[in-house]
């Protein structure tokens, strides 16, 4: 079994930051992508950050310069640092990585977080 668990959401004043946490913990055997996805009220979930394993990135453009996205291999730990941020920015926030749970069969499955709320008061 694989858990995604994520912390550190919550209520900031526009112009503020958070810093979000997500730790996968059971069987694991490898994690490829790991990232940040969002869905806010009425909206499809969007991308928000994604990391490879190697330690490439990509930004969603309403983004870019204003969040970054670090990840610890070793402990399998992704963080999302969240700067100036608006209130369009308001959503649940998920955590997501793609997990290869055993050697053998050699497949990655997607799991995902329960989310965290990130609410920005304007």
């Amino acid at each position: 079994q694989v858990q995604l668990v994520e912390s550190g959401g919550g209520l900031v004043q526009a112009g503020g930051s958070l810093r979000l946490s997500c730790a996968a913990s059971g069987t694991i055997f490898s994690i490829n992508a790991m990232g940040w996805y969002r869905q806010a009220p009425g909206n499809q979930r969007e991308l928000v950050a994604v990391i490879s394993s190697g330690g490439s990135t990509n930004y969603a453009d309403s983004v870019k310069g204003r969040i970054a996205i670090s990840r610890d291999n070793a402990k399998n730990t992704v963080d999302l640092q969240m700067n100036s941020l608006k209130p369009e920015d308001t959503a649940v926030y998920y955590c997501y990585a793609g997990i290869q749970r055993y050697r053998y069969p050699a497949y990655f499955q997607e799991y995902w977080g329960q989310g965290t709320q990130v609410t920005v008061s304007s």
